[in-house]
């Protein structure tokens, strides 16, 4: 084969869209924003230009997230977006197009997986083919998922978190719930207004989650200013706002998190349970990454739990290495990695 292959796996997220490609690994990381024209709907942005514009269009433009909740919220921006990014990195490709493997969360409808194959297509894909993002984060946080023991993982993403069981290459026990980073970012928007009269918007809420957000207590707790817009008069207003206001603004979400990591558990057969117990649940996707959940998990499950090392590519990255078996798509045993013609 000459060149490099254009075969490529997308993680198509609620908060990013990352591409990878046979040969080169991730070549792609883009918010999954789309400026479009208000009533064409044609493209003006998208990744990062059109997330620069949220808030701050002008009335002829929108600038919005087509996939909400882990799934398609604008079928036709959302074809859109997906060829942008497909040219980006593969060009603009008449005869040689590339396929694709693209990332489903593990409680999608058969109506919703299909809107996203079709869209991937519609987009520039020769073929489209699913993974569940349980399957693509495990294989891509370096668990042996073929083996005859069980392996727990906790994705959680920008719109959904999916909690799975694998062993033999299956999913044994999953769900799947419609919360994720996003929501937690609502959370903290929500406990700003009502705590503290102020309004601020969903940009400020997300940094403010990567700043000082926690879901177990910190050794040093933290405080920052938080700027927004008072709700009594309408004026600019500043307040300082502490970890632990935001842990508990944080902490029903967290919670039902929690509580669906316990319910696959105690669904999950006893055998594959042992392992559990032995090998640890594996965060990952962007939620990993808030401070203490992981603490949090340990304590409210009583098995150990680890962080993977690159929690927002792990998806993405067992995406790509699921391009190493597409020949064997069509194949009916072909299941180890989570994929169905």
């Amino acid at each position: 084969m000459l060149g490099i292959s254009t075969d490529i796996g997308i993680d198509l997220g609620t908060a990013n869209v990352l591409i990878y490609q046979r040969g080169r690994g991730i070549v792609l990381r883009e918010p999954s924003v789309v400026a479009v024209h208000k009533h064409s709907k044609e493209l003006k942005a998208a990744g990062e230009e059109a997330r620069q514009m949220l808030g701050r269009t002008p009335g002829s433009i929108i600038a919005m997230q087509p996939i909400r909740d882990g799934v398609i919220a604008d079928y036709t921006v959302t074809e859109q977006m997906l060829r942008y990014f497909i040219e980006k990195v593969c060009g603009r490709r008449k005869f040689f197009k590339p396929r694709v493997i693209i990332c489903v969360p593990s409680g999608v409808t058969s109506v919703e997986r299909r809107a996203v194959l079709d869209a991937a297509r519609s987009a520039g894909a020769k073929d489209a083919y699913p993974i569940e993002e349980p399957m693509a984060a495990a294989i891509g946080a370096g668990l042996n998922i073929s083996d005859p023991e069980g392996n727990m993982v906790v994705d959680i993403g920008g719109g959904t978190t999916d909690v799975a069981v694998i062993s033999l290459g299956g999913i044994v026990k999953s769900d799947s719930l419609r919360l994720g980073g996003m929501k937690l970012d609502e959370a903290i928007l929500r406990y700003v207004k009502r705590e503290f009269n102020l309004i601020i918007g969903e940009r400020t809420a997300e940094e403010i989650k990567m700043e000082i957000g926690s879901a177990w207590p910190l050794e040093d707790e933290m405080e920052m200013e938080v700027r927004g817009r008072d709700m009594v008069d309408g004026m600019p207003k500043t307040i300082h706002l502490s970890s632990i206001a935001v842990r508990e603004a944080l902490s029903e979400p967290i919670a039902h998190i929690v509580s669906r990591t316990r319910s696959v558990l105690e669904q999950t057969p006893p055998e594959l349970s042992a392992d559990i117990v032995s090998h640890g649940i594996w965060l990952t996707g962007g939620g990993a990454l808030l401070r203490g959940l992981d603490q949090l998990l340990q304590q409210q499950t009583g098995i150990p739990v680890h962080i993977a090392e690159d929690p927002l590519s792990c998806v993405a990255i067992g995406t790509g290495q699921a391009l190493d078996h597409i020949e064997m798509l069509s194949e009916t045993h072909f299941q180890y990695a989570g994929l169905e013609a």
